[in-house]
């Protein structure tokens, strides 16, 4: 089987938490300039994850930001990363992402998954223990209409008569991934998906799944989002200067993760832990651009990765992240093109 091309991109939070926090219009403008400014560096996608309730804002509003990024941007692919599909409606969303595609010359890209936190779907009226079926029913909605139906649909959670695509999406059909790590997330991708949004070691388990249903795994593209790793010519001195930031990730994400233990994986750094415990725990990795372009070699070997995302951590001033990113873009973007 032949790979695709592997490219790269940014997943960008938008969270400015209280410990280093700006001025809200200048940080939604500052990062604004940032993204545009990836694309300037040859970094090939731009991609905005969706929660709820965070002290620190992490984005509550993903395709505000993409219709933002859209307008900045020439050749950018961008998407949710993911978006929390249970909490939207099918109609609304796939409306959205019909005039996203057309703002963006046919750039976008989402993806979509579950959800693990009862506060959030608390917060916004829908039943947490019914996202599943809700999830399930989203799907069949949203990609009957993204691929240019007129849909009619009544079930347990939505009843729509004469939805359509007005105007229309750009392009015939505009992909959607899909994320989770239990069966039946593996399930609703080979169903539904047009790509798998997660982790390389679910591969085997989800080319079996493919198979069973008569679908080639060669079609199905994968991406990787690397919360806690970055390239650096210093690995010592990055680890130093970065570990808080991305400990924030690490420390609320796993407050997240305790509260319902609804994640659906097993993951003993998902808990809130100090610095010192954080730097220590092996979490967090720095690569050198050697050491990247060798590990990501070794992934492909093992799955058909197509787009491998790092992250601009909370807090990270920009003309530090701009220090990085051109690392990154320099010294392993190119052993791939």
């Amino acid at each position: 089987m032949s790979l695709p091309k592997l490219t790269f991109g940014y997943l960008w939070d938008f969270r400015n938490p209280e410990r280093w926090r700006r001025p809200w219009q200048a940080f939604y403008a500052e990062t604004l300039d940032l993204i545009a400014w990836t694309e300037t560096i040859g970094i090939h996608g731009a991609w905005i994850p969706e929660h709820h309730l965070a002290d620190d804002g992490y984005i509550p509003t993903p395709n505000l930001i993409l219709a933002a990024i859209a307008a900045r941007t020439q050749t950018l692919r961008m998407g949710s990363a993911v978006a929390l599909a249970p909490l939207y409606d099918p109609v609304r969303f796939a409306q959205e992402c019909a005039v996203l595609d057309i703002m963006s010359g046919g750039r976008i890209e989402m993806a979509l998954a579950i959800g693990y936190r009862r506060r959030e779907y608390e917060a916004l009226g829908a039943p947490f223990g019914k996202r599943g079926k809700r999830f399930d029913e989203f799907l069949e909605i949203a990609t009957r209409l993204l691929s240019g139906e007129t849909v009619d649909f009544e079930g347990d959670h939505y009843r729509i008569r004469g939805a359509k695509l007005a105007p229309p999406p750009l392009r015939s059909h505009v992909p959607l991934q899909i994320g989770g790590f239990a069966d039946k997330a593996l399930d609703r991708v080979v169903r539904y998906g047009d790509g798998y949004f997660g982790n390389a070691e679910i591969w085997d388990r989800l080319s079996v799944k493919l198979g069973e249903q008569g679908k080639d795994p060669a079609a199905m593209f994968i991406r990787i989002p690397d919360l806690f790793t970055v390239v650096a010519d210093d690995p010592d001195a990055a680890m130093e200067e970065l570990a808080p930031y991305y400990q924030h990730v690490n420390n609320t994400y796993g407050a997240w993760a305790g509260e319902d233990n609804a994640l659906g994986m097993d993951s003993p750094g998902l808990s809130p832990m100090d610095l010192d415990a954080f730097k220590a725990s092996g979490i967090m990795a720095v690569w050198t651009p050697d050491e990247a372009i060798s590990r990501l070699t070794a992934l492909r070997e093992k799955a058909p990765v197509e787009h491998y995302m790092f992250m601009r951590p909370p807090g990270l001033p920009a003309d530090r992240f701009r220090h990085y990113a051109q690392i990154l873009a320099d010294k392993v973007v190119p052993a791939f093109a």
